[in-house]
């Protein structure tokens, strides 16, 4: 596995893994095939894995932590805090709001500890900017938490090119992580470029389009009663066969290229940049071995214009979010 920077010193394989699946959002699935998963993607090169406090909530950590415990020397392992998580009349604990506060931020990293059974986290996200917190206090008590050996490096996540250069001149932000792909790209031009000025990793996750851009999701009704992306606008009924006829571009490309629609669309995110580190996520190895083989498919720069000239920004249709969580995103 080829292996990248994110801010000044933190390597890790070009191509990460995004954990959330495993256990939140898209139904979950068998403990032990989520291990297996787990501990095959270190075997294979990958050294780079993504959780946070929100994922189940708490039972994605325990799952990496579980997973990865005697694997700790070859990992990198990110995290994050910056949602309320509260019980409902039932019991169940889910997301119920932003708290960026410094006394979050500190009793997360803690909890988080614990639960991923390790000393320090690689590096811990601000999950989503707090409107009624200035970035510079939050980060401020991430910096702390650096001071204390508790987090080795910070990140942010979903925030705009203003508040990453804020945030920045607290302390060094490794890493920014938001949503990246030919299926979404509004992070193109500010973002992107203002990473590259400040010598920010950027983090892309669902660089696949939440599946669309695999190839495989062809109808709507293969997805579970429960999975995230029914309350995502690009999903409707009335958006969605338009998207897959985009989608169904990349396809063809791909066969074209000798590769699979997931490897294409994973290469051409790594050709945006050498400071961008994608993080698909998968619960099955044969999908984590395809989208590892992605870090050696190269891409040539009329590969490149050639895709750009099928599959524009605007190819795909429909807002990113709900009204309800898009307020979550300082853009």
């Amino acid at each position: 596995m080829k292996m990248r920077t994110l801010g000044a010193d933190l390597t890790v394989s070009a191509i990460g893994l995004g954990c959330m699946g495993m256990s939140h959002a898209y139904g979950g699935q068998d403990e032990a095939l989520s291990i297996e998963t787990l501990r095959h993607a270190v075997e294979i090169g990958v050294t780079f894995f993504d959780t946070a406090e929100v994922y189940g909530p708490y039972t994605n950590e325990i799952l990496v932590g579980k997973a990865l415990k005697d694997l700790r020397d070859k990992v990198t392992i990110a995290t994050k805090f910056g949602f309320k998580i509260a019980k409902d009349a039932s019991g169940v604990s889910s997301m119920a709001g932003v708290d960026g506060s410094p006394e979050n931020a500190k009793a997360v990293a803690e909890a988080s500890l614990k639960r991923l059974g390790i000393d320090v986290i690689d590096l811990y996200y601000l999950h989503r900017p707090d409107p009624n917190v200035p970035i510079e206090e939050s980060v401020g008590a991430m910096a702390d938490l650096v001071k204390a050996g508790k987090v080795r490096t910070i990140g942010l996540s979903e925030v705009d090119a203003a508040t990453l250069r804020r945030a920045h001149a607290v302390h060094p932000i490794t890493a920014l992580q938001s949503e990246y792909s030919l299926w979404f790209r509004e992070v193109e031009g500010d973002i992107l470029d203002t990473c590259r000025e400040l010598g920010v990793g950027f983090v892309p996750f669902s660089p696949l389009g939440r599946g669309m851009l695999t190839g495989t999701l062809r109808s709507l009704d293969s997805l579970g009663a429960n999975d995230f992306r029914r309350s995502l606008p690009r999903f409707d009924a009335e958006n969605f066969d338009a998207n897959l006829a985009a989608a169904d571009v990349v396809v063809k490309l791909a066969a074209e290229k000798g590769v699979t629609p997931a490897q294409l669309a994973l290469a051409w995110v790594l050709a945006q940049g050498d400071f961008i580190v994608p993080i698909p996520g998968t619960r099955n190895i044969k999908r984590l071995e395809e989208n590892a083989a992605a870090a050696d498919v190269v891409l040539t720069e009329a590969d490149l214009d050639e895709i750009e000239a099928a599959v524009r920004p605007d190819s795909f249709v429909g807002a990113r979010y709900g009204e309800n969580f898009a307020k979550l995103v300082r853009r």
